[in-house]
C-alpha cells in the first residue's frame, strides 16, 4: 500500500512499454536514413544504372563492408539503448498537491497548497492525449512546483482517462463543459496557461468567460495545421476511415493508433534519441530526465472518437482554426476577439508543433508577448533548460501584468 497523498502515475521499470509502439520503432530503425543501404553509394548508383537500361556495376567491396558494419553498429545501439532505458531504476512516486474539484477522473489540482503560492492564479490546461503530469514531472523538474515557488499559484487540470460517458464527449463538451466546470471552481480573474492541444482549449474557453479570465498563455500551441506541410496534414487526415473500425468498436482512439500518428511526423527521432542513450552517462541530469519523458510519452490516453475526428478531419484536413471554421458551442473561436495579454511560447525546434504553425495565432493577438526558446516540444517544458527557456520568462511575465 502507498502512503496516504501518493499516486503511482507510472508502472514499475520491469513492466516498461515504451518506447511506444516497440515493433513500429524497431521496424522504421531497420528503414533509417544512413542505414545500410544509403551507406552504399556503389549499391545506389547500381540502381540507377539499371534504371537507366545501362550495365550495372558491382557493390565496391570495401563499401559493403564499411555498411554492413555501419548499419550493426547502429543496430547495437538502439538495442542497447532501448534495454537501458526499459532497466532503469527510475520509477515516479511523490506526493501529489491536494485535490480541489473532480468529476468523473477529471481532477483540479491546486499547486499553491505546496508551496507559498498566493500570486496570481493560473490554471494550466494539458492536452487531451497525454498525461496532465508533463507539468509535474519530477521532484527537480516540475514547472508547476517552481512557479508556486517563485510567488505563483497554480492549479492544474488533470483530464484523466476517458471512461463511458467521456467517449461520447466532444470538443465543446470537454471546453464548454469540464473546463469551465474547472475554472468555476477557482477565485478569479485568473490566466489560463494551455500546452499543445490544450491552448487550442484554452483559447475557446477565455473567448467564451472574458469576465473571469485576465490573461492567456499559449504554449506549443498549433493553430494553423497545414503552414508547415500541406501534404504531411493531408495524409493524416486520410487516415481518418482506416481508423474509424477501431474507432467505433472502442469509441475511441487507442493510445497506440495515437503513437504511430505522432511516431510518422517525426518516423526515425525515436531511433536516433535511444542510440544517443546508449551512450549516455545514466546517472547525468539529462539521463534521468530522458527516462521520465520516455515514460510520459508511452503512458499516453486515448482520445474519445468525436474528439479524434474533429481533430484529423477538422484540425488537420479541413485546417479549420485557422480559416475560422471551427467552433465552440456554434461560435466561432476567434483569437482577435480576446482583448486581453497574452503570452505565447513557441519552441524554435519542435517537430510536433512546427513554429509555422503556432506564429499565426500569437500574431493574431493584439496584447502579444512572444518567445520562441532554443528548445524541442517536451523539452521546453519539462527540458533540462525548461526553467531559463520558459518557467522564468512565464513567471516574469505573470508579475508584470497590471
Amino acid at each position: 500500500m502507498l502512503p496516504s497523498g501518493m499516486r503511482t502515475e507510472q508502472p514499475a521499470p520491469l513492466s516498461r512499454r515504451g518506447p511506444r509502439p516497440l515493433l513500429l520503432h524497431l521496424t522504421l530503425a531497420v528503414m533509417r536514413p544512413g542505414g545500410f543501404m544509403s551507406a552504399l553509394p556503389s549499391w545506389n548508383l547500381a540502381f540507377q544504372h539499371l534504371n537507366d537500361g545501362a550495365a550495372a556495376s558491382p557493390p565496391d567491396p570495401e563499401s559493403l563492408k564499411q555498411a554492413f558494419e555501419t548499419a550493426a553498429r547502429q543496430d547495437r545501439d538502439l538495442v542497447a539503448g532501448i534495454a537501458a532505458y526499459r532497466r532503469d531504476p527510475y520509477f515516479r512516486n511523490f506526493e501529489e498537491p491536494p485535490l480541489l474539484w473532480a468529476e468523473a477522473e477529471t481532477r483540479l489540482l491546486d499547486f499553491g497548497g505546496i508551496a507559498s503560492g498566493q500570486g496570481p492564479a493560473v490554471l494550466f490546461v494539458p492536452s487531451l492525449i497525454n498525461r496532465a503530469y508533463i507539468l509535474d514531472l519530477m521532484p527537480d523538474a516540475s514547472m508547476l512546483r517552481w512557479l508556486a515557488g517563485h510567488g505563483v499559484h497554480p492549479y492544474l487540470l488533470d483530464w484523466g482517462w476517458p471512461g463511458e460517458t467521456e467517449r461520447q464527449f466532444t470538443l465543446t463538451d470537454y471546453v464548454a463543459g469540464r473546463l469551465e466546470r474547472a475554472i468555476a471552481k477557482i477565485p478569479g480573474p485568473i490566466t489560463l496557461a494551455g500546452y499543445c492541444m490544450g491552448g487550442l482549449l484554452a483559447l475557446a474557453a477565455a473567448l467564451r468567460q472574458p469576465e473571469k479570465i485576465r490573461a492567456l498563455a499559449l504554449l506549443a500551441t498549433p493553430w494553423d495545421f497545414q503552414a508547415a506541410s500541406p501534404a504531411q496534414a493531408k495524409s493524416l487526415s486520410d487516415t481518418l476511415p482506416m481508423l474509424e473500425p477501431m474507432m467505433q468498436f472502442s469509441g475511441t482512439l487507442p493510445i497506440d493508433a495515437l503513437q504511430t500518428l505522432f511516431t510518422m511526423i517525426d518516423p526515425f527521432g525515436v531511433g536516433e534519441k535511444y542510440r544517443s542513450f546508449a551512450q549516455a552517462d545514466k546517472s547525468s541530469l539529462r539521463a534521468r530526465r530522458f527516462v521520465a519523458m520516455e515514460d510520459w510519452l508511452a503512458d499516453g490516453v486515448p482520445l474519445a472518437a468525436p474528439v479524434a475526428r474533429e481533430a484529423i478531419g477538422g484540425w488537420y484536413g479541413g485546417n479549420n482554426p485557422a480559416r475560422g471554421n471551427w467552433r465552440i458551442a456554434g461560435l466561432a473561436v476567434q483569437p482577435a476577439g480576446f482583448a486581453g495579454p497574452v503570452f505565447c511560447a513557441i519552441p524554435a525546434r519542435d517537430r510536433l508543433v512546427p513554429p509555422e504553425s503556432a506564429r499565426p495565432l500569437a500574431n493574431s493577438f493584439k496584447n502579444a508577448t512572444i518567445i520562441e526558446p532554443d528548445t524541442g516540444h517536451i523539452g521546453m517544458i519539462a527540458g533540462t533548460n525548461a526553467k531559463d527557456a520558459l518557467w522564468q520568462p512565464f513567471a516574469n511575465w505573470l508579475h508584470g501584468l497590471s
